[in-house]
């Protein structure tokens, strides 16, 4: 399976954004993937709100089978949170999980006027009533499959498929 540029998501992602976006709107990224998005959508949007960045690592709800993340970042809200329309920023959504932990880290810094969420690939395999606002890309993958976002040394993002069968 070809898989799209990683770039032209990105540039579709900002396109269906940019409509949306009103002065005092944020982006959050989750840690990794969806803040190296939300740092490139946040410059193409020209967001005046510093960037947020949340590690959702605290907030599992497989913590307890998992164990922590073996490099946890401390995550930072450089706005007020409440009455603001807020975006979450992320990589790749598959079950639901993540965005239903970083939903509830957000709501700890205060309640959002909105909460839109921005995905570059909707993999589907949803396990909550998760929906993204804005998704660059849907692609249909099976479970034995994982799908990252990657970026090199010299800050180029890609995608990678890794076939687990």
């Amino acid at each position: 399976m070809k898989l799209p540029d990683a770039q032209n998501l990105i540039d579709r992602l900002a396109g269906q954004m940019r409509p949306d976006v009103v002065k005092e709107t944020a982006l959050v990224g989750i840690l990794t993937g969806g803040m190296w998005i939300a740092e490139r959508l946040h410059a193409m949007l020209g967001i005046e709100a510093p960037l947020g960045v949340i590690d959702i690592s605290f907030y599992r709800d497989d913590y307890g089978r998992r164990g922590l993340h073996r490099d946890p970042k401390p995550s930072s809200m450089p706005f007020d949170v409440a009455g603001r329309p807020i975006v979450i920023v992320d990589d790749i959504l598959y079950t639901g999980r993540t965005i239903r932990a970083a939903l509830n880290e957000l709501f700890d810094y205060g309640r959002p006027a909105r909460v839109d969420l921005a995905v570059l690939v909707d993999r589907g395999g949803r396990e909550l009533p998760i929906c993204p606002r804005y998704c660059a890309q849907a692609l249909d993958l099976d479970r034995s499959q994982n799908l990252q976002l990657e970026k090199d040394a010299q800050g180029r993002l890609s995608l990678r498929l890794i076939d687990h069968a």
